[in-house]
């Protein structure tokens, strides 16, 4: 059996490769690194901006401090909205990073000419133009909402999948592997099509054509980031609502 695994694994079984990526060979892993490079490259703004805005805070914000406090009155009041007055304050740090490292992502995809960046091989591109980054994100949601619901009830949690019927079990677990799929693929869909769209136009016709499609694309990838968080925090909140009803 060993034998004939191995002779599968040295059969070519496609001649096309989708892509090509700049590989990090570190041990046995192969890392994307094109991938790390723009994902370093979205942190870092983040990082700038949240030292400026805290650099020097004035009782009465301006500038750059009073930007990234309406930001995070928008983000406190997105989590409010899907968990509770209760519950938003413990999780808005995770909802609020997803969106925001989400958002800037996807905006840096649309306003920085990542292209005319060389690497050794492949292109730079926005991190949510990797489907590896998407799927990595949907799954520290799926993370986070078992270890809600979990460290509210403990394995009580799993009482939910037989509720208000077993015969409900299959569902609520095929539920729990098309969460973070639909998450993953709706943000991937969505930004790697807007790029190709806005790219092909670019190529084809003159500069200012494009431009209103891009401005579209602006507000779509915003809304993408807004879907995302919002969809993470519908799923958190779902997994300690039952909890909740049994508080009241």
């Amino acid at each position: 059996m060993l034998h004939g695994l191995h002779i599968s694994n040295t059969l070519s079984l496609a001649a096309l490769e989708v892509g090509k990526h700049w590989y990090w060979e570190i041990g046995n892993l192969r890392l994307h690194g094109q991938v790390f490079l723009a994902s370093w490259f979205v942190i870092a703004l983040l990082v700038i901006a949240s030292l400026s805005a805290t650099r020097n805070i004035q009782r009465v914000p301006s500038g750059m401090q009073n930007f990234m406090e309406y930001v995070l009155e928008f983000l406190r009041d997105l989590a409010k909205n899907q968990l509770g007055e209760k519950h938003y304050r413990q999780w808005l740090p995770f909802i609020g990073t997803l969106f925001l490292f989400i958002f800037v992502s996807n905006w840096s995809g649309a306003l920085i000419p990542w292209k005319l960046i060389e690497i050794p091989e492949g292109e730079l591109a926005a991190p949510t133009n990797d489907i590896n980054t998407t799927v990595a994100l949907a799954l520290l949601t799926s993370l986070a909402y078992f270890y809600a619901g979990l460290s509210k009830k403990g394995l009580g949690y799993f009482a939910n999948y037989i509720q208000p019927i077993p015969i409900l079990l299959p569902i609520k677990i095929l539920e729990d592997f098309t969460k973070p799929l639909s998450l993953s693929f709706r943000l991937f869909g969505n930004i790697l099509a807007d790029e190709l769209v806005v790219g092909v136009l670019v190529f084809l016709v003159p500069l200012l054509v494009p431009l209103p499609l891009m401005a579209l694309g602006l507000f779509t990838s915003a809304i993408q980031a807004l879907v995302f968080a919002t969809l993470a925090g519908a799923y958190i909140h779902e997994a300690i609502e039952s909890e909740e009803e049994e508080e009241h």
